[in-house]
């Protein structure tokens, strides 16, 4: 967003500010403060004017200044009504050199996940691609995919949603966790997975990087969370926020997700066990599809930069990428 419009956002969101107050925040005059106020108005916000100045009295559900209203991370954020696709346009966006931007679609029309798998991403949902720039080397990457697990995972959490996570980065509620009836599957429809295996998916992550061998020119991390969506509408295996807690306001979702994000980007030591407190998979038995074929054991650990340890019949395993598939006592021949 433009500097002005963050400092009026800001201003208004600390309570009451007057006119005048506005115009020296601005560095504008009063007739331009009433027209970023009646633009405000334009979008939805309901602004009085009282006695002790302009006072917010109503935001609306979703949108891009609603969210930049009490975002308390520095990020611009794009909104868009429909796209085909948030990383696509979060990718344009990093060759135009631009970074720490949000681009935030109601809807998309061509989303995919993993290995270009597509998935529904209707209104009611939250999909979101975040553009940032990290110094750090590419092997650090995988740590910041990590990050927005967590943070998709507390949002929800702080919406009543059991979340947990799933190696590496899918947000789930555990069948353990009770809540509503499993409809099955994967958002991102995983025609080859198993209806009855245990949880229902939340949300699921895709994270795109460009970089040179010692440091990550740009990464987009994409989550999509299914935030006020009927489970009935989704594919088999998904659930949504309000089907296991009752519908949320998106704004807010959006921003609890990029302010945890922001705080353990800021703190890349907080990652691995702030993911481990969270994690479903720890402890579990799996059986792990990899480009070099398949391992199966039991969890022990996740190591840095997002490392899974397998403790198999032929020793510990450390698997780097994989789709990883929660095993019961009956999937195993145990």
């Amino acid at each position: 967003m433009s500097d002005t419009r963050r400092t009026l956002l800001d201003a208004l969101a600390a309570g009451p500010v007057s006119g005048p107050d506005l115009a020296d925040r601005l560095g504008v005059s009063r007739a331009a403060v009433w027209k970023h106020v009646e633009a405000l108005r334009d979008e939805g916000f309901g602004v009085e004017s009282a006695g002790d100045g302009y006072v917010v009295t109503d935001v609306p559900e979703y949108g891009g200044p609603a969210i930049e209203y009490g975002l308390d991370a520095d990020y611009d954020v794009e909104f868009h009504e429909t796209l085909d696709s948030s990383n696509d346009r979060a990718r344009d966006l990093a060759a135009e050199g631009a970074s720490d931007v949000v681009v935030v679609a109601r809807q998309q029309t061509a989303s995919r996940g993993r290995k270009n798998r597509e998935w529904s991403a209707p209104d009611g949902g939250v999909w979101l691609s975040l553009l940032v720039r990290p110094d750090e080397p590419p092997a650090y990457a995988p740590l910041y995919t990590l990050a927005m697990a967590v943070a998709v995972c507390d949002a929800a959490r702080e919406a009543g949603v059991d979340a947990k996570i799933k190696w590496p980065n899918d947000v789930i509620v555990s069948e353990a966790s009770g809540g509503s009836p499993a409809h099955a599957g994967d958002r991102s429809t995983d025609a080859d997975a198993p209806a009855d295996r245990g949880y229902r998916k939340l949300c699921g992550i895709l994270t795109e990087m460009e970089g040179e061998a010692d440091r990550v020119s740009w990464l987009v991390i994409g989550p999509g969370v299914n935030v006020n969506l009927d489970p009935a509408e989704l594919p088999e295996g998904a659930t949504s926020v309000a089907a296991e807690a009752g519908p949320v306001e998106r704004r807010v979702f959006v921003q609890r997700v990029l302010e945890r994000f922001d705080e353990l980007r800021g703190d890349l030591g907080a990652v691995l066990p702030a993911w481990r407190e969270r994690a479903d998979t720890l402890g579990r038995r799996v059986r792990v599809h990899t480009a070099s074929g398949v391992i199966e054991g039991d969890t022990v650990d996740i190591e840095h930069p997002g490392t899974l340890v397998v403790s198999t019949d032929a020793g510990e395993k450390r698997v780097h990428a994989g789709d990883c598939e929660h095993l019961r006592p009956a999937d195993d021949g145990r």
